[in-house]
């Protein structure tokens, strides 16, 4: 079974445009965006365009004959997302895949560093009452890899040459580049019952700090200036920002689900999880730490 009909919604974001661009290129998907009456933002052609004020009645009829909803809502849009599946149940969707594109909501001491994503986990939990009434698939992905070196989200400047590095930089942990996430959501969707009702996690490389600083070293010919720091300074001033209403905050505490030491973070899924790449067909040859830094920086 292949699902033809999709919806994302949050699509202008930084997870939902590299969704949005996985399932153009797929071709196979007649795809629908939903976005805010306000909203600015514009889509590719052959993308329907749905604005909406995200009430109960209008959600209900913009999902009317499509076959999945995806949730890419950012942070502010998390609490959304339980209006976003009863619309779905009533319109008669088949599967709902939820917000889930990062660290695992399933994991406690991520919770704890992050209670935004208190949210997320509430969903999941919610979308497992309904399974009689609709399917969904929980994707985690860990940090993105490619997406954090090209912006500097995961502190690597390449302009600068300067790298920030948590405590030793030796702690293991798997990062995800944008095409492995587009994959596997398309992957989900042409072959939905592989992962039903599952929360699935996937990678493109397990890696250190150190590794991808070396790399990046090697691929720079250069020595880059490194700044260090501890987890516990990270999360302290992350934490600090954040209750000062400084949304800067929670990047810091999102680095740390990968960066971070902290017990039972869980965040080298190849060893800690076990990831469903092979299970979806979703490959990482390609995908090591060399090859990617190279495509990033360009040699």
């Amino acid at each position: 079974m292949t699902y033809k009909n999709i919806t994302l919604i949050g699509a202008s974001g930084s997870i939902g445009s590299i969704i949005l661009s996985g399932l153009i290129q797929a071709s196979d998907f007649t795809i629908s965006v939903v976005s805010r009456t306000e909203s600015r933002a514009t889509f590719p052609p052959g993308v329907t365009v749905h604005k909406t004020d995200f009430s109960d009645t209008h959600l209900h009829s913009i999902l009317q004959g499509q076959d999945v909803v995806i949730s890419a809502l950012g942070a502010t849009g998390f609490n959304e997302q339980k209006k976003l599946v009863d619309a779905a149940i009533t319109a008669g969707v088949k599967l709902f895949i939820p917000s889930e594109f990062s660290a695992s909501s399933q994991t406690e001491a991520v919770l704890e560093l992050l209670p935004l994503f208190r949210e997320k986990y509430d969903l999941i939990a919610y979308l497992r009452t309904r399974e009689g009434s609709i399917s969904w698939t929980g994707i985690a992905t860990s940090g993105l890899f490619d997406w954090g070196l090209r912006n500097g989200f995961l502190e690597f400047d390449t302009p600068t040459r300067t790298a920030t590095i948590w405590d030793d930089g030796n702690k293991s942990f798997t990062l995800t580049n944008e095409k492995a996430l587009s994959d596997a959501v398309v992957s989900v969707l042409r072959n939905p019952d592989v992962v039903k009702n599952e929360y699935i996690y996937i990678y493109s490389v397990q890696t250190t700090q150190n590794e991808i600083l070396r790399s990046l070293e090697s691929a720079t010919g250069t020595a880059w200036t490194v700044k260090r720091t501890t987890t516990e300074e990270q999360v302290r001033e992350g934490r600090r920002r954040l209750a000062e209403g400084d949304f800067g905050g929670a990047f810091a505490l999102v680095r740390g689900t990968v960066f971070g030491g902290l017990e039972g973070l869980r965040s080298d899924y190849v060893r800690d999880w076990g990831v469903a790449n092979g299970r979806i067909g979703v490959g990482v040859l390609g995908d090591d730490v060399d090859g990617t830094v190279g495509r990033v920086v360009g040699v």
